[in-house]
């Protein structure tokens, strides 16, 4: 794999934690550039150590990752999307919850965006990278998992300030689409799973 396939598969990996960034900043009252950063940084790590996860799996489990994975994903973003919406419809709106980054939410959700990259890090043990012919497969391959996750790091910051503007004008409605969004990207993840 060359680096435009790896800037490529990059921005596709992190178009899930742009979804789920943009919802955070529809959530969130009082942004900042730090919660943007602390968004971001969540989502790039774990969409830099998932694929660097998969790659040192190896081809060994690639069958039981590709049916698990999609499952994973698909649960937990069904969990936090279907909070999003019975806290909209119910009035509850937990304003520590919403208005700051808690740390098990976080975590619950860059698992559940960059779940997809650990099964695409099993290919870089099966089709090699090759961004610097001076370094070996290994560090070729541990920097193209650094480059995912700067590449998901930048976008969803943007996310984040795209989602806070539009959640500050319509508060109520962005976080029951928040919430329908995320519903619906564990839908999309299950049903790619299935049209592979």
């Amino acid at each position: 794999m060359d680096l435009l396939t790896i800037f490529l598969l990059a921005v596709g990996l992190s178009m899930d934690a742009f979804a789920v960034s943009v919802c955070k900043g529809l959530a969130i009252s009082g942004i900042t550039w730090g919660k943007c950063f602390m968004v971001g940084g969540w989502f790039g790590c774990f969409q830099a150590l998932m694929p660097m996860t998969g790659y040192f799996l190896g081809i060994r489990f690639e069958t039981y990752i590709d049916a698990v994975a999609p499952w994973v994903a698909f649960i937990l973003l069904l969990f936090i999307g279907g909070n999003m919406i019975y806290e909209t419809i119910s009035g509850e709106h937990p304003e520590e919850e919403n208005s700051t980054l808690a740390p098990r939410e976080m975590l619950i959700l860059s698992v559940a965006t960059s779940i997809d990259a650990l099964a695409a890090g099993i290919t870089y043990a099966c089709i090699p990278v090759s961004l610097n012919a001076s370094i070996g497969r290994t560090a070729n391959t541990l920097a193209a998992c650094a480059l995912t996750g700067i590449i998901t790091f930048l976008i969803s910051v943007t996310g984040v300030r795209i989602g806070n503007i539009f959640g500050n004008r319509y508060e109520k409605r962005a976080q029951l689409a928040g919430g329908i969004i995320l519903i619906l990207l564990g839908v999309k993840i299950l049903l790619e799973h299935f049209w592979k």
